[in-house]
Protein backbone atom coordinates (compact mmCIF):
# COMPACT_ATOMS: atom_id res chain seq x y z
CA UNK A 1 0.00 0.00 0.00
CA UNK A 2 1.36 3.55 -0.90
CA UNK A 3 -0.03 6.09 1.49
CA UNK A 4 -0.46 10.04 -0.21
CA UNK A 5 -1.78 12.88 1.61
CA UNK A 6 -3.93 14.93 -0.77
CA UNK A 7 -4.32 18.93 -1.18
CA UNK A 8 -6.37 19.10 1.76
CA UNK A 9 -5.08 18.29 5.16
CA UNK A 10 -5.84 14.73 6.41
CA UNK A 11 -7.27 13.20 3.46
CA UNK A 12 -5.22 10.45 2.34
CA UNK A 13 -4.81 8.64 -0.96
CA UNK A 14 -4.44 4.67 -0.72
CA UNK A 15 -2.77 2.86 -3.44
CA UNK A 16 -3.56 -0.94 -2.88
CA UNK A 17 -0.71 -3.11 -4.84
CA UNK A 18 -2.12 -6.42 -5.89
CA UNK A 19 0.05 -9.55 -6.58
CA UNK A 20 -1.13 -10.96 -9.80
CA UNK A 21 -0.75 -14.41 -11.30
CA UNK A 22 -2.65 -16.69 -14.21
CA UNK A 23 -4.95 -17.21 -11.45
CA UNK A 24 -6.01 -13.05 -10.79
CA UNK A 25 -5.08 -11.18 -7.88
CA UNK A 26 -4.70 -10.65 -3.95
CA UNK A 27 -4.44 -7.53 -2.54
CA UNK A 28 -4.43 -6.30 1.31
CA UNK A 29 -6.62 -3.53 1.90
CA UNK A 30 -6.61 -2.91 5.11
CA UNK A 31 -3.16 -3.21 7.61
CA UNK A 32 -3.30 -1.86 11.17
CA UNK A 33 0.38 -1.75 11.48
CA UNK A 34 0.10 0.51 7.78
CA UNK A 35 -2.25 2.70 8.68
CA UNK A 36 -0.98 3.23 12.27
CA UNK A 37 2.72 4.15 10.90
CA UNK A 38 0.81 6.79 8.56
CA UNK A 39 -0.72 8.56 11.30
CA UNK A 40 -3.85 6.71 10.26
CA UNK A 41 -5.00 4.72 13.35
CA UNK A 42 -8.66 4.21 13.66
CA UNK A 43 -11.29 1.73 15.06
CA UNK A 44 -13.37 0.88 12.40
CA UNK A 45 -16.94 -0.06 13.69
CA UNK A 46 -19.31 -0.39 10.49
CA UNK A 47 -18.31 -1.54 7.24
CA UNK A 48 -21.33 -0.18 4.54
CA UNK A 49 -21.56 -1.25 0.30
CA UNK A 50 -23.72 0.79 -1.70
CA UNK A 51 -24.71 -0.48 -5.24
CA UNK A 52 -25.93 1.41 -7.80
CA UNK A 53 -28.00 0.50 -11.22
CA UNK A 54 -26.94 3.62 -13.42
CA UNK A 55 -24.71 5.98 -14.84
CA UNK A 56 -25.11 9.69 -13.31
CA UNK A 57 -26.31 8.95 -10.06
CA UNK A 58 -24.83 11.31 -7.32
CA UNK A 59 -25.24 9.95 -3.56
CA UNK A 60 -24.39 12.77 -1.03
CA UNK A 61 -23.04 14.84 0.15
CA UNK A 62 -23.49 13.32 3.36
CA UNK A 63 -22.39 14.03 6.97
CA UNK A 64 -22.94 13.38 10.46
CA UNK A 65 -22.71 15.92 13.22
CA UNK A 66 -20.85 15.32 16.57
CA UNK A 67 -20.62 13.10 18.25
CA UNK A 68 -21.63 10.99 15.38
CA UNK A 69 -19.03 12.66 13.09
CA UNK A 70 -17.14 9.42 10.97
CA UNK A 71 -14.33 9.09 9.09
CA UNK A 72 -14.21 7.23 6.37
CA UNK A 73 -12.24 4.82 3.61
CA UNK A 74 -13.73 4.37 0.44
CA UNK A 75 -13.17 1.84 -2.33
CA UNK A 76 -15.42 1.10 -5.69
CA UNK A 77 -15.12 -3.11 -6.20
CA UNK A 78 -17.07 -2.83 -9.53
CA UNK A 79 -17.35 -0.35 -12.00
CA UNK A 80 -16.40 3.88 -11.66
CA UNK A 81 -17.35 6.34 -9.02
CA UNK A 82 -15.80 10.37 -8.76
CA UNK A 83 -15.58 10.64 -5.23
CA UNK A 84 -15.91 14.06 -3.86
CA UNK A 85 -15.23 15.21 -0.14
CA UNK A 86 -15.86 18.75 1.12
CA UNK A 87 -13.85 20.35 4.21
CA UNK A 88 -16.63 21.36 6.72
CA UNK A 89 -13.96 21.02 9.90
CA UNK A 90 -13.04 23.63 12.41
CA UNK A 91 -10.64 26.22 12.27
CA UNK A 92 -9.29 24.08 9.12
CA UNK A 93 -7.37 26.59 6.74
CA UNK A 94 -9.52 24.90 3.72
CA UNK A 95 -12.73 25.21 5.26
CA UNK A 96 -15.47 24.89 1.89
CA UNK A 97 -12.74 23.44 -0.38
CA UNK A 98 -13.43 20.53 -2.11
CA UNK A 99 -11.26 18.06 -3.73
CA UNK A 100 -12.41 14.37 -5.74
CA UNK A 101 -11.03 11.09 -6.98
CA UNK A 102 -11.52 9.18 -9.23
CA UNK A 103 -12.13 5.64 -7.80
CA UNK A 104 -12.29 2.43 -9.75
CA UNK A 105 -12.46 -1.50 -9.99
CA UNK A 106 -9.74 -1.10 -12.29
CA UNK A 107 -7.31 1.23 -10.57
CA UNK A 108 -7.70 -0.41 -7.02
CA UNK A 109 -7.24 2.98 -5.01
CA UNK A 110 -9.48 4.30 -1.56
CA UNK A 111 -9.85 7.14 -0.19
CA UNK A 112 -9.50 8.08 3.75
CA UNK A 113 -11.38 10.98 4.90
CA UNK A 114 -11.01 12.27 8.25
CA UNK A 115 -14.04 13.10 10.30
CA UNK A 116 -15.53 16.75 9.67
CA UNK A 117 -16.12 16.40 5.60
CA UNK A 118 -19.37 16.13 3.87
CA UNK A 119 -19.00 13.24 1.28
CA UNK A 120 -20.16 11.74 -1.67
CA UNK A 121 -20.06 10.35 -5.26
CA UNK A 122 -21.52 10.42 -8.69
CA UNK A 123 -21.39 7.21 -10.71
CA UNK A 124 -19.49 6.94 -13.76
CA UNK A 125 -20.51 3.35 -15.20
CA UNK A 126 -23.68 2.25 -15.92
CA UNK A 127 -23.07 -0.19 -12.62
CA UNK A 128 -20.93 0.38 -9.79
CA UNK A 129 -20.29 -0.29 -6.01
CA UNK A 130 -18.52 1.10 -3.57
CA UNK A 131 -17.78 -0.32 0.03
CA UNK A 132 -16.46 1.84 3.05
CA UNK A 133 -15.65 1.51 6.34
CA UNK A 134 -16.60 4.11 9.10
CA UNK A 135 -15.10 4.57 12.55
CA UNK A 136 -18.86 5.98 14.28
CA UNK A 137 -22.20 4.67 14.33
CA UNK A 138 -24.96 5.78 11.95
CA UNK A 139 -27.72 8.42 13.28
CA UNK A 140 -30.25 9.10 11.40
CA UNK A 141 -31.25 12.18 13.70
CA UNK A 142 -27.56 13.71 12.99
CA UNK A 143 -27.16 13.16 9.36
CA UNK A 144 -27.14 15.95 7.21
CA UNK A 145 -26.26 16.62 3.69
CA UNK A 146 -25.00 19.42 1.56
CA UNK A 147 -26.10 20.32 -1.56
CA UNK A 148 -24.41 18.19 -4.73
CA UNK A 149 -24.34 21.49 -7.03
CA UNK A 150 -23.92 24.72 -4.64
CA UNK A 151 -22.52 27.24 -6.09
CA UNK A 152 -20.57 28.08 -3.53
CA UNK A 153 -18.53 25.26 -3.26
CA UNK A 154 -18.42 24.85 -7.15
CA UNK A 155 -18.07 21.44 -7.67
CA UNK A 156 -16.95 20.08 -10.88
CA UNK A 157 -19.66 17.65 -11.63
CA UNK A 158 -19.11 15.26 -14.66
CA UNK A 159 -23.13 15.55 -15.22
CA UNK A 160 -25.07 18.63 -14.66
CA UNK A 161 -29.09 16.65 -14.36
CA UNK A 162 -27.76 14.00 -11.85
CA UNK A 163 -30.46 10.86 -10.92
CA UNK A 164 -30.53 11.97 -7.06
CA UNK A 165 -32.77 10.97 -4.29
CA UNK A 166 -35.54 13.00 -2.81
CA UNK A 167 -33.51 13.69 0.54
CA UNK A 168 -30.16 14.65 -1.85
CA UNK A 169 -32.46 16.69 -3.45
CA UNK A 170 -33.33 19.10 -0.22
CA UNK A 171 -29.59 19.45 0.97
CA UNK A 172 -28.75 22.53 2.79
CA UNK A 173 -25.84 25.14 1.01
CA UNK A 174 -22.76 25.62 2.76
CA UNK A 175 -24.36 29.17 3.26
CA UNK A 176 -26.80 27.36 5.47
CA UNK A 177 -24.61 24.75 6.79
CA UNK A 178 -22.64 28.01 8.90
CA UNK A 179 -26.01 29.48 9.32
CA UNK A 180 -26.84 26.55 11.81
CA UNK A 181 -23.92 24.46 12.60
CA UNK A 182 -20.74 26.89 11.38
CA UNK A 183 -18.67 23.51 11.45
CA UNK A 184 -17.83 20.38 12.72
CA UNK A 185 -15.79 20.63 15.43
CA UNK A 186 -12.74 18.39 15.61
CA UNK A 187 -13.15 16.75 19.28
Amino acid sequence: MIFKERDIRGVFEIILAPRNDNRGFFMRTFDETAFKENGLDRNWVQENHSRSENKNIIRGLHFQLPPFSETKMVRCINGSVLDVFVDLREGSKTFGAWDSIELSAENKKMIYIPRGFAHGFCTLTETSEVVYKVDNFYSIENERGLLWNDKTIGINWPIDTPILSPKDEKNMTLEQFKTEYKYISNK
